[in-house]
Protein backbone atom coordinates (compact mmCIF):
# COMPACT_ATOMS: atom_id res chain seq x y z
CA UNK A 1 0.00 0.00 0.00
CA UNK A 2 2.91 2.30 0.76
CA UNK A 3 4.01 2.33 -2.89
CA UNK A 4 0.51 3.51 -3.90
CA UNK A 5 0.84 6.55 -1.63
CA UNK A 6 4.33 7.28 -2.98
CA UNK A 7 3.00 7.18 -6.55
CA UNK A 8 0.14 9.47 -5.52
CA UNK A 9 2.57 11.86 -3.77
CA UNK A 10 4.81 12.07 -6.85
CA UNK A 11 1.74 12.68 -9.03
CA UNK A 12 0.58 15.45 -6.63
CA UNK A 13 4.03 17.06 -6.69
CA UNK A 14 4.15 17.02 -10.51
CA UNK A 15 0.67 18.58 -10.70
CA UNK A 16 1.70 21.20 -8.12
CA UNK A 17 4.70 22.29 -10.20
CA UNK A 18 2.85 22.07 -13.53
CA UNK A 19 -0.03 24.32 -12.49
CA UNK A 20 2.32 26.75 -10.77
CA UNK A 21 4.17 27.06 -14.08
CA UNK A 22 0.88 27.56 -15.92
CA UNK A 23 -0.38 30.30 -13.59
CA UNK A 24 2.98 31.68 -12.44
CA UNK A 25 3.11 34.61 -14.86
CA UNK A 26 -0.48 35.53 -14.01
CA UNK A 27 0.53 35.70 -10.35
CA UNK A 28 3.81 37.60 -10.81
CA UNK A 29 3.18 40.08 -13.66
CA UNK A 30 0.23 42.04 -12.17
CA UNK A 31 2.26 42.80 -9.04
CA UNK A 32 5.30 43.77 -11.09
CA UNK A 33 3.18 46.16 -13.17
CA UNK A 34 1.42 47.79 -10.20
CA UNK A 35 1.23 47.38 -6.42
CA UNK A 36 -2.55 47.27 -6.92
CA UNK A 37 -2.23 44.18 -9.11
CA UNK A 38 -2.67 41.88 -6.13
CA UNK A 39 -6.38 41.37 -6.77
CA UNK A 40 -5.59 39.98 -10.22
CA UNK A 41 -2.74 37.86 -8.85
CA UNK A 42 -5.07 36.27 -6.34
CA UNK A 43 -7.49 35.24 -9.08
CA UNK A 44 -4.66 33.12 -10.51
CA UNK A 45 -3.54 31.90 -7.07
CA UNK A 46 -7.05 30.60 -6.37
CA UNK A 47 -7.24 28.99 -9.81
CA UNK A 48 -3.95 27.21 -9.09
CA UNK A 49 -5.15 26.04 -5.65
CA UNK A 50 -8.59 24.97 -6.92
CA UNK A 51 -7.37 23.02 -9.97
CA UNK A 52 -4.48 21.35 -8.14
CA UNK A 53 -6.74 20.34 -5.26
CA UNK A 54 -9.38 18.92 -7.61
CA UNK A 55 -6.78 16.90 -9.51
CA UNK A 56 -5.33 15.33 -6.38
CA UNK A 57 -8.62 14.76 -4.56
CA UNK A 58 -8.37 17.37 -1.80
CA UNK A 59 -11.72 18.90 -0.87
CA UNK A 60 -12.49 21.94 1.30
CA UNK A 61 -15.37 22.76 3.59
CA UNK A 62 -15.30 26.35 4.84
CA UNK A 63 -17.50 27.68 7.65
CA UNK A 64 -17.82 31.26 8.90
CA UNK A 65 -17.12 33.37 5.81
CA UNK A 66 -20.05 35.54 6.90
CA UNK A 67 -17.73 37.00 9.55
CA UNK A 68 -15.55 38.57 6.86
CA UNK A 69 -16.31 42.05 5.55
CA UNK A 70 -14.73 41.91 2.05
CA UNK A 71 -13.29 45.43 2.01
CA UNK A 72 -11.95 45.40 5.56
CA UNK A 73 -8.41 44.23 6.46
CA UNK A 74 -7.84 41.52 9.07
CA UNK A 75 -4.95 39.73 10.68
CA UNK A 76 -5.81 36.07 10.11
CA UNK A 77 -4.20 33.57 12.48
CA UNK A 78 -4.29 29.82 11.95
CA UNK A 79 -2.96 26.56 13.38
CA UNK A 80 -0.06 25.31 11.27
CA UNK A 81 0.14 21.50 11.17
CA UNK A 82 0.84 20.68 7.53
CA UNK A 83 2.80 21.78 4.47
CA UNK A 84 -0.44 21.88 2.45
CA UNK A 85 -1.58 25.02 4.26
CA UNK A 86 -0.37 26.98 1.20
CA UNK A 87 -3.41 26.05 -0.95
CA UNK A 88 -5.73 26.05 2.09
CA UNK A 89 -5.33 29.81 2.61
CA UNK A 90 -6.52 31.02 -0.83
CA UNK A 91 -9.29 28.43 -0.84
CA UNK A 92 -10.61 29.62 2.53
CA UNK A 93 -10.04 33.37 2.33
CA UNK A 94 -11.64 35.24 -0.57
CA UNK A 95 -9.65 38.42 0.02
CA UNK A 96 -6.33 39.64 -1.24
CA UNK A 97 -3.84 38.69 1.50
CA UNK A 98 -0.14 38.61 2.24
CA UNK A 99 1.30 35.75 4.27
CA UNK A 100 4.35 35.66 6.50
CA UNK A 101 6.61 32.66 5.97
CA UNK A 102 9.97 31.16 6.87
CA UNK A 103 12.84 32.51 4.80
CA UNK A 104 13.91 28.96 3.92
CA UNK A 105 10.79 28.57 1.75
CA UNK A 106 11.95 31.43 -0.48
CA UNK A 107 14.86 29.24 -1.62
CA UNK A 108 12.62 26.54 -3.13
CA UNK A 109 13.04 26.81 -6.94
CA UNK A 110 10.04 28.34 -8.76
CA UNK A 111 7.78 28.19 -5.68
CA UNK A 112 9.97 30.65 -3.79
CA UNK A 113 10.17 33.07 -6.72
CA UNK A 114 6.41 33.12 -7.37
CA UNK A 115 5.24 33.13 -3.75
CA UNK A 116 7.73 35.90 -2.89
CA UNK A 117 5.36 38.29 -4.70
CA UNK A 118 2.65 37.70 -2.07
CA UNK A 119 4.67 36.70 1.00
CA UNK A 120 6.82 38.40 3.61
CA UNK A 121 9.80 36.21 4.43
CA UNK A 122 11.34 36.24 7.88
CA UNK A 123 14.38 34.63 9.47
CA UNK A 124 13.06 33.98 12.98
CA UNK A 125 16.59 33.59 14.34
CA UNK A 126 17.54 37.09 13.19
CA UNK A 127 16.18 40.07 15.16
CA UNK A 128 16.79 42.48 12.26
CA UNK A 129 14.84 40.22 9.90
CA UNK A 130 11.94 40.04 12.37
CA UNK A 131 11.93 43.82 12.75
CA UNK A 132 11.97 44.34 8.96
CA UNK A 133 9.09 41.88 8.51
CA UNK A 134 6.97 43.76 11.06
CA UNK A 135 7.56 47.02 9.19
CA UNK A 136 6.49 45.37 5.92
CA UNK A 137 3.35 43.95 7.52
CA UNK A 138 2.43 47.37 8.92
CA UNK A 139 2.82 48.85 5.43
CA UNK A 140 0.59 46.13 3.95
CA UNK A 141 -2.15 46.68 6.54
CA UNK A 142 -2.01 50.44 5.98
CA UNK A 143 -2.84 49.71 2.32
CA UNK A 144 -6.02 47.92 3.45
CA UNK A 145 -4.67 44.44 2.63
CA UNK A 146 -5.13 41.57 5.09
CA UNK A 147 -2.24 39.46 6.37
CA UNK A 148 -2.07 35.79 7.36
CA UNK A 149 0.15 34.64 10.23
CA UNK A 150 0.84 31.29 11.87
CA UNK A 151 1.48 32.62 15.40
CA UNK A 152 2.97 29.32 16.59
CA UNK A 153 6.02 30.36 14.56
CA UNK A 154 6.61 26.93 13.03
CA UNK A 155 4.75 23.79 12.02
CA UNK A 156 3.26 22.00 15.04
CA UNK A 157 4.62 18.45 14.93
CA UNK A 158 3.61 17.66 18.53
CA UNK A 159 0.50 16.18 20.11
CA UNK A 160 -0.39 19.56 21.63
CA UNK A 161 -3.39 21.36 20.16
CA UNK A 162 -1.31 24.54 19.75
CA UNK A 163 2.26 25.60 20.42
CA UNK A 164 2.85 28.81 22.43
CA UNK A 165 2.15 31.92 20.36
CA UNK A 166 4.72 34.41 19.15
CA UNK A 167 3.44 37.89 20.01
CA UNK A 168 4.28 39.90 16.86
CA UNK A 169 0.86 39.65 15.20
CA UNK A 170 -0.91 40.77 18.36
CA UNK A 171 1.43 43.71 18.90
CA UNK A 172 0.67 44.79 15.31
CA UNK A 173 -3.09 44.39 15.91
CA UNK A 174 -2.99 46.60 19.01
CA UNK A 175 -0.82 49.17 17.24
CA UNK A 176 -2.98 49.40 14.11
CA UNK A 177 -6.47 48.58 15.44
CA UNK A 178 -6.84 45.83 12.81
CA UNK A 179 -8.96 42.96 14.21
CA UNK A 180 -7.71 39.39 14.60
CA UNK A 181 -9.68 36.66 12.84
CA UNK A 182 -8.93 33.11 14.01
CA UNK A 183 -9.00 30.31 11.44
CA UNK A 184 -9.02 26.67 12.59
CA UNK A 185 -7.70 24.29 9.93
CA UNK A 186 -8.86 20.71 10.57
CA UNK A 187 -7.70 17.67 8.63
CA UNK A 188 -4.68 19.03 6.75
CA UNK A 189 -2.35 16.88 8.85
CA UNK A 190 -4.26 13.74 7.76
CA UNK A 191 -3.51 14.56 4.13
CA UNK A 192 0.20 15.00 4.88
CA UNK A 193 1.01 13.42 8.23
CA UNK A 194 3.61 14.63 10.68
CA UNK A 195 7.09 13.35 9.95
CA UNK A 196 6.18 12.09 6.47
CA UNK A 197 6.37 13.53 2.97
CA UNK A 198 3.69 11.17 1.68
CA UNK A 199 0.26 12.57 0.85
CA UNK A 200 -3.21 11.13 0.48
CA UNK A 201 -6.57 12.56 -0.68
CA UNK A 202 -8.98 13.92 1.89
CA UNK A 203 -11.07 16.80 3.17
CA UNK A 204 -9.84 19.95 4.92
CA UNK A 205 -12.38 21.75 7.09
CA UNK A 206 -11.81 25.41 7.88
CA UNK A 207 -13.66 27.34 10.59
CA UNK A 208 -13.48 31.15 10.71
CA UNK A 209 -14.41 32.92 13.94
CA UNK A 210 -15.95 36.31 14.54
CA UNK A 211 -13.19 38.98 14.54
CA UNK A 212 -11.56 39.90 17.84
CA UNK A 213 -11.39 43.69 18.29
CA UNK A 214 -8.04 44.92 19.67
CA UNK A 215 -9.44 48.28 20.83
CA UNK A 216 -10.05 47.20 24.46
CA UNK A 217 -6.34 46.35 24.68
CA UNK A 218 -4.98 49.54 23.14
CA UNK A 219 -5.09 51.85 26.18
CA UNK A 220 -2.47 49.78 28.04
CA UNK A 221 -0.79 48.35 24.92
CA UNK A 222 -1.82 44.96 26.35
CA UNK A 223 -0.99 42.72 23.39
CA UNK A 224 -0.17 39.86 25.81
CA UNK A 225 -3.82 39.63 26.93
CA UNK A 226 -4.98 39.88 23.30
CA UNK A 227 -2.65 37.00 22.40
CA UNK A 228 -4.03 34.93 25.28
CA UNK A 229 -7.63 35.56 24.21
CA UNK A 230 -6.82 34.61 20.60
CA UNK A 231 -4.96 31.48 21.76
CA UNK A 232 -7.96 30.37 23.81
CA UNK A 233 -10.36 31.14 20.94
CA UNK A 234 -8.37 29.16 18.37
CA UNK A 235 -7.69 26.28 20.76
CA UNK A 236 -11.40 25.88 21.56
CA UNK A 237 -12.32 26.06 17.86
CA UNK A 238 -9.91 23.21 17.10
CA UNK A 239 -10.99 21.06 20.03
CA UNK A 240 -14.71 21.47 19.28
CA UNK A 241 -14.37 20.68 15.57
CA UNK A 242 -11.73 17.94 15.46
Amino acid sequence: MKIVWWIYTIYAAICFVFWMLVFGLGIVIPLLVSPRGGKVSFVFIRLWARIWSAMVGIRYEVHGREHIEPHKPYIYIFNHRSFIDAPVIPMAIHQEVRAIGKKELSKIPLFGFIVSRVAVWVDRQNSESRKASVEKLLHILNQGISIVVAPEGTRNDTNQTLLPFQKGAFRISVETGVPILAMAVIGADHIMRRGSMMMRPGKVRVYLSAPIDPKPYQANNDFESLAEKCYNRLESMIMVNE
